[in-house]
């Protein structure tokens, strides 16, 4: 599926493109109106991410071109205005969703994948249960107590709620940038390797000691844990 993404900030437009490639999306991003109404009229886009307030041509006018020229593709409208007149003019001139930011990366995903009907890969939310199991490795949420093997793990919070996270998705890869929204709280690319460096500190203590690894890399994907 293609994404063409219409935003100017080059953050934010960095961000999305980042964690939309690691869900498997082939992603283009236009920082201007003009190049953004170009792209999607002739190239091969799926879905639109649109900013509203964008330079040489706003989002408005782009989406009432894109409708004029019979051009079905469905639009989601990202944008910090927020007043209810603004979403109400959105919908009216054709946008298929609309979402504010500052915004969760995990909700826009669930957008997208609704408006294109596909089928989501994404591991379901985390998992409410007191106490998850993977293979020899046991959690338990309520007391924070991690063991594998019977043998007890000492975690530090931040890898104690990756674990979790991790068990609670346990045979579903999750990307980095869904780990950085779901384990810091954070729905931006911090630039940093923040993932890298806590995943290498938790595998020294839950996989490194025993001969069974559960942690695995997928490279330019993403993380998983299994059992076997």
């Amino acid at each position: 599926m293609h994404i063409l993404i219409v935003e100017d900030e080059q953050k934010i437009a960095s961000f999305l493109r980042r964690g939309l490639m690691e869900n498997g999306f082939v992603v283009e991003v236009a920082e201007d109106g003009e190049q953004g109404l170009k792209y999607a009229l002739v190239g091969k886009v799926d879905l639109i991410i649109l900013d509203v307030v964008l330079p040489n041509r706003d989002g408005w006018s782009l989406l009432t071109e894109l409708r004029r020229s019979d051009l079905e593709t469905p639009v989601l409208f990202l944008t910090a205005r927020d007043h209810v007149s603004d979403r109400v003019k959105g919908f009216e001139l054709g946008a298929n969703d609309y979402l504010t930011k500052p915004f969760h990366f995990s909700e826009l995903l669930a957008r997208v994948r609704s408006l294109l009907r596909v089928r989501s890969h994404l591991p379901s939310p985390a998992r409410r249960e007191e106490t998850i199991t993977v293979g020899d490795l046991e959690i338990d949420r309520r007391r924070r107590k991690v063991t594998r093997g019977g043998t007890a793990l000492s975690l530090t919070p931040k890898e104690f709620t990756l674990l979790f996270y991790l068990a609670s998705a346990a045979g579903n890869i999750v990307s980095r940038t869904e780990i950085v929204e779901q384990v810091w709280d954070i729905n931006f690319d911090t630039g940093t390797n923040i993932v890298d460096v806590m995943m290498r500190r938790l595998r020294a203590k839950m996989d490194d000691p025993f001969e069974k690894k559960m942690i695995q890399t997928i490279r330019g994907v993403g993380y998983v844990l299994r059992a076997d």
